[in-house]
């Protein structure tokens, strides 16, 4: 080869372009890793999927009749961290109690307003999130029969009623029919558990500074909805209401409403002072009305029958309406939930929250009296004819401030021993289990990228050997 030919040669090799072996190689092994690593997530997501779709497509809904031998838990815990929600499934059936508070497990880190859900004849618990602060009994309500949870949306663009169907899992949506409602709120059930009654606020100035309140009754397909009465929000309009059979009973500032469920009202009468409508069950079984009294200059609380036309009986001395139950003493207010076989009334009794700054022997509205600032736990009380004092029924936690008991379990009068779930919930297992492998998969193919990685480092610089010469 001439010397001219070997320069023609290296001119055109220097202008033909250089392949970068290494680099590509590098880049190679990285997206195949990256494909290699996005495959196996989708494997996992769809294993998981299938995983929970499975289970989920061949497990039927609770019967209802399970609740049959619904029974009072004789005490609550907190829900476990991973507890289910009530929309889970296999589902949980009907409950036989709900409740609230600011209890750790109440108060989630993503979930605020937790409601804690016990099943009606076992100790399974299921929890759902409101968002916001919704106490039981007075925003959140369980049906006579422990099958539905009514509970309000809080959203102000759509305001509505979402009533959770705990046989299924499925939640069926009310929404306002009243114009300009910002909120809708269950107040009431009706014994058979077709009918809710429903508060809306209104506002009535144009920056929203005041409202007035709208009682309604709907039906729980939503086809009809009633307007009861309407009055200032300060009135506090349906603060507690009691349904019979065939009449509603509902409080608005000082004044106790009876109506026909199509909403006529059938009379009226004025509270004596430190009185109010004792609650869902203050509907006796001749008809008459109970009344909740606190005896002035204390912390007691006692049970009044009054005549529901006239409010007769409600005063003091012979004839009053006295009941021949024990009064409950050292609590902010109590509740009444409704009347057992054996005559006994069963109520919420509010404990005091000893840091409160209220005083409770002294003049106040009951709803700051249940406020939650105001309560450090609760309990269910039987006041059964002439005891001594109240039996405790069912104890909870501190912090859990707020409970509703379905009314087939108070009508049944059952109370079982309960032995409240501990440790964590089958949802933390889940998750764990699925960040643990969602790791270990990511970590074994980045693994192998690596080594692939290294051995072509390995080959690329590894010194060519020498040929003789």
């Amino acid at each position: 080869m001439t010397a001219r030919l070997r320069e023609a040669l290296r001119v055109t090799a220097d202008g033909v372009p250089g392949y970068p072996v290494y680099e590509r190689a590098l880049a190679t092994a990285r997206r195949s890793r990256r494909r290699r690593t996005a495959a196996a997530a989708a494997a996992l997501v769809l294993v998981v999927l299938a995983g929970v779709a499975l289970p989920l497509a061949g497990t039927p809904a609770v019967d209802p009749a399970t609740g049959a031998r619904a029974a009072l838990p004789d005490r609550i815990g907190l829900p476990p961290l991973g507890t289910r929600h009530a929309s889970d499934r296999p589902a949980l059936g009907p409950a036989s109690v709900i409740f609230t508070g600011q209890a750790p497990r109440l108060q989630g880190w993503n979930e605020d307003g937790i409601v804690g859900v016990v099943g009606a004849d076992a100790d399974r618990y299921r929890i759902f999130s409101m968002g916001f602060e919704a106490p039981a009994g007075d925003q959140v309500l369980l049906s006579p029969d422990g099958r539905y949870v009514a509970r309000p949306a809080g959203d102000p663009e759509r305001p509505r009623v979402d009533v959770i169907d705990l046989s299924t899992g499925g939640t069926r949506r009310l929404p306002s029919r009243v114009a300009d409602s910002v909120l809708t709120t269950p107040v009431g059930w009706s014994p058979g558990g077709a009918r809710l009654v429903v508060r809306d606020t209104v506002p009535v100035a144009f920056d929203g500074a005041t409202y007035r309140s709208v009682l309604s009754i709907v039906t729980l397909d939503g086809e009809r909805w009633s307007q009861l009465a309407s009055g200032a929000q300060e009135a506090s309009f349906g603060s507690v209401v009691a349904f019979s059979a065939d009449r509603l009973a509902y409080q608005y500032g000082r004044t106790v409403a009876v109506t026909d469920l199509d909403g006529r009202e059938l009379s009226s009468f004025a509270l004596p002072a430190e009185s109010w409508l004792a609650g869902k069950g203050a509907w006796t079984p001749d008809g008459r009305l109970t009344l909740a009294t606190r005896q002035p200059g204390s912390t007691e609380w006692s049970l009044r029958q009054v005549d529901a036309r006239t409010g007769s009986g409600s005063g003091s001395g012979s004839g009053s309406g006295s009941l021949s139950l024990p009064a409950v003493s050292d609590v902010t207010a109590i509740r009444l939930l409704g009347w057992r076989p054996d005559g006994s009334a069963l109520v919420v009794a509010y404990q005091p929250e000893p840091a409160s700054p209220a005083r409770f022997d002294q003049p106040l509205e009951l709803d700051q009296r249940v406020a939650y600032g105001h309560v450090r736990s609760v309990r269910l009380l039987a006041l059964t004819p002439g005891a001594a004092e109240p039996r405790t029924v069912t104890t909870a936690p501190e912090q859990v401030l707020a409970i509703d008991v379905a009314d087939e379990v108070v009508r049944s009068g059952r109370v079982r021993d309960a032995e409240p779930p501990g440790g964590v919930g089958l949802r933390f297992w889940l998750w764990t289990g699925l960040i643990g492998v969602l790791v270990i998969g990511l970590a074994g193919y980045w693994s192998r990228g690596w080594r692939a990685e290294r051995r072509e480092r390995r080959r690329r610089f590894r010194p060519e050997p020498r040929r003789g010469g």
